[in-house]
């Protein structure tokens, strides 16, 4: 049994969506009554947030962009740029703690406190771009936890793979020119889901050009399809970029009980995302992975699909 931190805290309730907003408090609430169900909380090294420095915000975000962000938030207005994008007094604050849980998990992974990490941290971060708030998201954690992990440690090669049921239009456009940055994306095809990015020949641009991946999937195709891409798509291409150390944008809105897509994941179907990845970060990463929730929005199956994804975290397990 690994050691596997755990971010979470309190105060990310304080961000509260509008009656009836998809991406809600319960999420966090359910997750965590879930791992004490399971028994699992207590297996988990707890990390506590801390707001992230803006310099680490700015790193990845214009700094106009965040202006307008806290003033939005300051000024009591219910959305942000878009209606989908709900937002309370609160939620700068929130979502600049989401960003410092992520920052802080890593610090523990990379001092050797913790092996590997789950941060169960909102909003949600991987549709916000540089300048823009899309799809309930404002800073988009991941991609500002890869720019840490390269300015504050060093490190030359971060992977990302994003199984959010969407694409992580703002993580792709962040590292588009970026060869620093290899970004793996499975995500139902654009022609059918939102944010109608991330076909297969967007492979970055410039410097960056192939180290954006995307593998979109069919509606209805499921498991079928998700075990061969990732086999044939996701393994040869890390395989080729020498990850140092992964980051994981981890999404359960694909599951056939999730209204959010028709991609219809199996509950099996996730372990075996879990188990291929980690395969992948034992092989390449020294073990060394972040895994930070996206989306999952049916609060019946969510707390079990996360129990598993950390179950998997914990024990490392390799097929």
């Amino acid at each position: 049994m690994g050691k596997t931190g755990f971010v979470f805290d309190k105060r990310y309730l304080e961000h509260v969506t509008f009656n009836g907003h998809p991406e809600s408090h319960y999420r966090l609430i359910a997750i965590l009554d879930g791992l004490k169900q399971n028994g699992l909380l207590e297996k988990l090294i707890p990390i506590g947030p801390e707001p992230a420095n803006q310099r680490w915000i700015e790193a990845t975000h214009n700094i106009h962009y965040i202006m307008r962000f806290e003033e939005a938030c300051i000024a009591g207005f219910p959305d942000f740029e878009h209606q989908d994008n709900s937002i309370c007094r609160e939620t700068y604050d929130v979502a600049l703690l989401a960003v410092g849980g992520v920052l802080k998990a890593i610090d523990s992974m990379m001092a050797g406190d913790v092996d590997n990490a789950f941060c169960a941290v909102r909003p949600p971060g991987h549709h916000a771009e540089q300048d823009r708030a899309l799809g309930f998201c404002y800073f988009n954690n991941v991609a500002i936890g890869a720019r840490y992990l390269q300015q504050n440690y060093g490190i030359k090669r971060v992977g990302i793979i994003d199984f959010d049921v969407h694409h992580g239009n703002g993580t792709q456009k962040i590292f588009e020119d970026d060869d620093s940055v290899f970004y793996y994306s499975i995500h139902e095809h654009p022609s059918f889901a939102f944010p109608g990015t991330g076909r297969e020949f967007e492979k970055g641009t410039g410097a960056g050009e192939t180290y954006t991946l995307n593998t979109p999937i069919l509606p209805g195709r499921g498991d079928m399809d998700y075990r061969k891409k990732l086999t044939t798509d996701m393994i040869p291409a890390f395989k080729n970029f020498q990850p140092e150390v992964m980051l994981l944008s981890a999404g359960f809105d694909g599951h056939s009980a999730d209204l959010m897509s028709e991609i219809n994941l199996s509950t099996e179907g996730y372990k075996f995302i879990s188990r291929t990845i980690l395969n992948l970060v034992n092989k390449y990463c020294e073990g060394r992975v972040v895994s930070v929730l996206e989306g999952g929005y049916n609060l019946d199956v969510l707390p079990g699909l996360v129990a598993d994804h950390i179950r998997a975290l914990l024990e490392n397990q390799a097929i």
